[in-house]
């Protein structure tokens, strides 16, 4: 990801996610159905065949050369399929290698993102037009066809062109005989338009009303109820689970960090030129209207990075939280990629502290190294690899102050990692729920008396939020270590006072009400 964050991958070992770095791609081009338009033109006469010959099948049975862009989405699609790939890591290289700029790369990038997105809800749809279960379908097949679902009822591309181009796209890598299938399958997802679809598949899933927004809102049931939980249990109301689902599936602006003692925020939205606007809450925050954020100067020193605004404000609210005693040794537990790493090491160059950045795999601590490399070497004592569980003992009260990203589901940042909701599992849940408990235990034996934890995740599942903290303070009061919660809401506000929050004494933003990430934050204050 641009700006570090590649997601998934627990930093300890398991199957985790950390984190909201973003990915740094655009939105647009969306109504870019003419050249399948064109095409058919094309396929009707001319060409090498001479002006008049035309041939027995139907127009959109006739398309032969795939488009690029189209293309470039369906070997998005096949990657994460085939080698559990992250369309953000597997995207821009490919537009790249292929020469795909402008309203195309925008096409493509809204074209894989959205199926992505939406591949429940389209599945769902292909089940009714195609008479049988998703799952028979010949994989390849699918995903055309879930490319084809989303230009008809998620984009402004005219049916007869969505309904060619798959179809060619199908031919083309599949063979006639699936071409014939996913040219029956097209005609009927183009009978109806995507309200009335919406009315059949959320009849068809029953009169759960969790299950009907599960399938027309694209999540996996587990993740619908888990989410229903977490609005609850933070506070908020249950009936505000449609909007967040919606949330998750809108396409996110990107936002850029503007490093403390690197650069600052008027200089970086100068630099990020027009329809650039500052964040809503963190004060080193940039939104981007558009374009890539890599191509930015700043971005590229590592002065500036790409990070989401609740992933800054998460960092910036540990920092700020008031010590007593000293205050110069901090620690990054677990500091891959290296967006909260590069923002705490810049604050620490400011005040004459020092990070020690911590990261168990290592092709993630290069990543974090590179993210610090406009940070002053003073302000770094060390990027080092190790099992972030086993510094709490090795150096004892060693810190001021610890922050934790813990690994998670990343049920938070679905709008940005539109593949996570369909390869997270509640088996996965539960492996990680013991790995933040293992890790905050760590990071509690790792702070001195006085010190600070921010214990922190990309997701508001109960489970690895309030329950985790819980368990985890009771461990460490058993084991005669004293832990006291900080407010951490009124820490958040001394950052960014008009960020709504209920009172309560962990924090818990969303993306439907923050327009973020759904990031957690508790603050412990070690005092035994």
């Amino acid at each position: 990801m641009s700006g570090g964050g590649a997601p998934g991958g627990s930093s300890q070992g398991g199957p985790g996610h950390r984190g909201s770095d973003q990915a740094g791609s655009g939105q647009g081009g969306l109504g870019r159905g003419g050249r399948g338009g064109q095409d058919d033109r094309r396929a009707q006469g001319g060409g090498r065949r001479g002006p008049r010959q035309r041939t027995a099948a139907a127009p959109s049975q006739r398309r032969r050369n795939t488009d690029p862009a189209r293309a470039v989405a369906f070997d998005v699609l096949r990657a994460v399929a085939d080698s559990d790939a992250y369309a953000n890591l597997v995207l821009p290289p490919l537009l790249r290698e292929r020469g795909i700029t402008g309203r195309d790369a925008g096409f493509a990038t809204e074209l894989a993102y959205g199926t992505l997105r939406l591949r429940g809800r389209y599945d769902a749809v292909i089940a009714q037009g195609a008479g049988r279960d998703p799952a028979s379908i010949d994989p390849p097949v699918l995903d055309a066809l879930r490319l084809g679902a989303h230009q008809v009822l998620g984009m402004r591309v005219p049916a007869h062109a969505a309904a060619s181009e798959t179809v060619g796209l199908v031919r083309e890598r599949s063979g006639a005989g699936a071409a014939q299938f996913a040219n029956a399958v097209m005609r009927r997802i183009t009978e109806r338009d995507t309200g009335e679809w919406l009315g059949v598949i959320g009849d068809a899933a029953g009169e759960d009303p969790v299950a009907r927004l599960a399938v027309t809102e694209s999540h996996p049931a587990w993740v619908t109820r888990a989410l229903r939980e977490a609005l609850l249990g933070h506070g908020r109301g249950a009936d505000e689970l449609t909007e967040l689902l919606r949330a998750d599936n809108t396409a996110p602006r990107v936002t850029l960090v503007a490093r403390p003692g690197l650069t600052d925020r008027d200089d970086l939205l100068d630099q990020a030129g027009p329809g650039a606007e500052p964040g809503r809450y963190a004060p080193t925050a940039v939104t981007l209207a558009g374009g890539d954020p890599a191509a930015l100067r700043l971005i590229r020193a590592g002065r500036a990075g790409v990070q989401d605004e609740g992933s800054q404000l998460v960092a910036l609210a540990l920092a700020e939280t008031p010590l007593d005693g000293p205050d110069g040794r901090w620690l990054d537990l677990c500091a891959g990629p290296g967006g909260k790493a590069a923002l705490l090491a810049a604050l620490a160059s400011t005040r004459g502290a020092r990070l020690v950045a911590n990261e168990v795999q290592p092709h993630r601590a290069r990543l974090v190294e590179q993210a610090l490399v406009a940070v002053p070497a003073d302000a770094v004592e060390e990027v080092r690899t190790g099992d972030g569980r086993s510094i709490g003992a090795d150096e004892p009260g060693g810190y001021d102050r610890v922050l934790l990203d813990a690994p998670c589901t990343g049920l938070g940042a679905l709008r940005r990692r539109p593949e996570s909701r369909w390869r997270r599992t509640p088996a996965d849940l539960a492996a990680l729920t013991a790995l933040q408990r293992d890790l905050l235990a760590s990071a509690l034996r790792a702070v001195r008396v006085g010190g600070v934890v921010g214990y922190v995740t990309c997701s508001p599942v109960l489970a690895e939020t309030r329950l985790a903290v819980l368990d985890a303070v009771r461990a460490a009061t058993k084991a005669g270590i004293g832990v006291e919660t900080l407010d951490a809401p009124a820490a958040l506000h001394r950052i960014a006072p008009d960020l709504e929050l209920p009172e309560r004494p962990d924090a818990q933003l969303w993306p439907h009400v923050h327009g973020t990430d759904a990031m957690h934050l508790t603050l412990l204050r070690r005092v035994a």
